[in-house]
């Protein structure tokens, strides 16, 4: 039984989608795995969320985001709120992801 509701914002999902579109365009049956795996990991967060660090960056608000890495590459960002984790972010870390920073 979940303990926490898990939700994926559109900014999620549209930068989850372009690290899969990415992936394709060199490897189709790696980019339906990677797909798979980032859904199959972000639907765990609904038990133990806070088992994951805080992602404390300079220009990041201190213990917002919370840091799950996904096949050495993918990097979630989420917050939780109650009973509620807010997936924001999925970047592909071998991309440039200055803009999250500042």
């Amino acid at each position: 039984m979940a303990q926490y509701k898990v939700i994926v914002s559109p900014e999620a999902q549209r930068l989850m989608g372009n690290c899969i579109l990415f992936l394709a365009e060199k490897d189709m049956a790696a980019a339906i795995a990677l797909k798979e795996r980032l859904v199959e990991e972000i639907r765990k967060l609904d038990h133990l969320p806070k088992r994951y660090p805080f992602f404390n960056e300079r220009y990041v608000p201190a213990d917002k985001y919370h840091k799950m890495f996904v096949e050495k590459y993918y990097l979630i960002l989420y917050q939780i709120k109650d009973d509620t984790v807010y997936v924001d972010y999925v970047v592909d870390c071998r991309q440039d992801y200055k803009w999250l920073l500042y």
